[in-house]
């Protein structure tokens, strides 16, 4: 006799049912999971609240020493947050503390529509304007700066990285987040590729470089990227990155910041391949922006026939008073504010010679080092970047056998044209994209002391050399922006000179 509840399959349904549940777990289970990293990708995090304000006083003597331009100045952001660990991470007390000193110096920000617009008409709406940028679309912009952004009423542009947007949470921004920052007003978005700011092997060695400006290696083939393959690669990525700003409801990039500042003049394209990239991204966008330049570039006519801005990079430690200070340097300056340039020792970048006593060399109140035989220094060679109509008068002393004094104007530029004054003899001479090209000369009469007059105008180059024999140098190009530049001044010894040869000096020089 069987005993009750001992019934064969009595407890068979309980079991199915336990095994169809645990089944249709494991069938929801990756649902369930691409749902929940779905809503996180999707997330808005919470804002932190904003650093306590400070009272605000009269602007600073840093403040009041910027002086008013009609270029803005593009400064280059990366993240903002407690992220003590990298250099490129704005604390949210110093972001804040950097806009206060923008705002008491009378700046105002420009949105990307702004800042193209002056890039086509050549006229701001204010004196003092800056266009704030932040690489890579962080999700620190949306935590805070975006508040002290609010604070301050002044706007800034983000170039993303499409594809990473919403991955690597919480480091980068979601598209909700970049969805309500538009909504805002004070934020726009721009391009910084869609999965091109990477590095990869771009040779045999399994060397990395930057993958939108380089030919990759491809492994499987034992070859580098032809040239085409390398166009093709790098305007799907653009193609890509349009794409999702147009599924976001974006307005379509109109500029579009390099990954990693990449110059091309470093990369393995080659000439050819360079400018063909160079093609492609000014059918794509208005311009492009590089935080590394191998020339000045700031917002101007230069930049515009070249192609490419200069940014001002901003980091962990800018401090308000050294971002002014930088402003002050690359605000642009007329000739006609400059006059006696040799009393400001500030303003001019050594770029051979010792960085010490370089000026102080070329004014005669120092003495290199034995080894050294040339010394140069260019005056203020981003503010200057956009001159294209100036006059120089200046007197050097003191030149000797086989010593004399260089004077560069249109410096920079595609065209930069060296002067060069001796004891007995001056000349000409034009560096261009095409070579050298030599310019006339003139005998002068034997003098250790000679007064030189130089006219820079967008036609030509014209020297007169004590008030005497003439020399002028035409320009074989229509555009005036590219032969737009400042000027530098050098001296120099024969390399077999003694220790105690005599420099050659300027004494006076004049700009107007």
């Amino acid at each position: 006799m069987r005993r009750a509840g001992s019934a064969p399959g009595r407890g068979r349904p309980l079991l199915r049912a336990v095994l169809g549940l645990l089944a249709l777990a494991a069938v929801a289970l990756p649902f369930t999971v691409a749902w929940q990293y779905d809503a996180f990708r999707r997330a808005v995090s919470h804002q932190a609240a904003p650093p306590p304000a400070r009272a605000h006083g009269a602007p600073g003597a840093d403040a009041k020493a910027v002086p008013a331009g009609n270029a803005p100045v593009v400064l280059a952001y990366h993240d903002v947050g407690p992220d003590a660990r990298s250099r490129y991470t704005v604390s949210a007390e110093r972001f804040d503390a950097q806009l206060r000193a923008l705002r008491e110096a009378g700046y105002r920000t420009l949105s990307s529509r702004e800042f193209t617009d002056f890039l086509r008409t050549g006229r701001t709406p204010a004196p003092r304007t800056v266009y704030l940028t932040f690489d890579d679309g962080t999700h620190g912009l949306w935590v805070h700066a975006d508040r002290i952004l609010a604070r301050h009423r002044m706007k800034g542009a983000v170039y993303l990285i499409t594809g990473q947007v919403g991955t690597h949470r919480p480091y980068y921004l979601s598209w909700a987040e970049i969805e309500r920052m538009a909504d805002s007003g004070r934020w726009d978005f721009q391009a910084h590729t869609d999965l091109a700011h990477s590095r990869a092997a771009v040779d045999a060695a399994g060397r990395r470089a930057p993958v939108l400006t380089n030919r990759l290696w491809l492994e499987d083939e034992g070859r580098p990227e032809s040239a085409p393959e390398h166009r093709r690669r790098v305007a799907a990525d653009l193609d890509r990155s349009a794409a999702a700003f147009a599924r976001h409801g974006l307005p379509r990039p109109e500029l579009f910041a390099y990954p990693f500042s990449e110059r091309l003049e470093e990369s393995n394209l080659g000439p050819r391949a360079a400018d063909d990239l160079r093609a492609l991204l000014r059918d794509h966008y208005t311009a492009t922006l590089t935080n590394s330049a191998d020339r000045p570039l700031p917002p101007g006519p230069r930049a515009a026939a070249a192609g490419k801005i200069q940014r001002l990079e901003v980091l962990r430690d800018t401090t308000p008073r050294a971002l002014l200070r930088a402003l002050a340097r690359w605000t642009p300056v007329r000739p006609a504010d400059v006059r006696r340039p040799l009393s400001g020792p500030g303003h001019w970048r050594v770029s051979d010679g010792p960085a010490h006593s370089g000026l102080g060399v070329l004014t005669g109140t120092n003495r290199p080092p034995a080894d050294v035989h040339h010394v140069s220094a260019a005056y203020r060679p981003i503010a200057t970047a956009d001159w294209t109509a100036y006059r120089l008068n200046l007197t050097a002393a003191r030149l000797g056998a086989g010593a004399g004094v260089g004077v560069t104007v249109r410096a920079d530029s595609e065209h930069p044209t060296h002067l060069w004054v001796g004891r007995n003899t001056a000349h000409l001479t034009e560096r261009g994209p095409g070579g050298t090209r030599t310019g006339p000369s003139v005998r002068l009469e034997p003098s250790a002391t000679h007064h030189v007059d130089v006219t820079v105008t967008p036609e030509a180059v014209r020297v007169v050399v004590d008030g005497r024999q003439r020399l002028t140098l035409r320009a074989t190009w229509r555009d005036p922006a590219r032969g737009a530049g400042g000027f530098a001044l050098g001296s120099g010894v024969p390399k077999r000179a003694g220790p105690d040869v005599v420099w050659p000096r300027f004494t006076a020089l004049e700009v107007r």
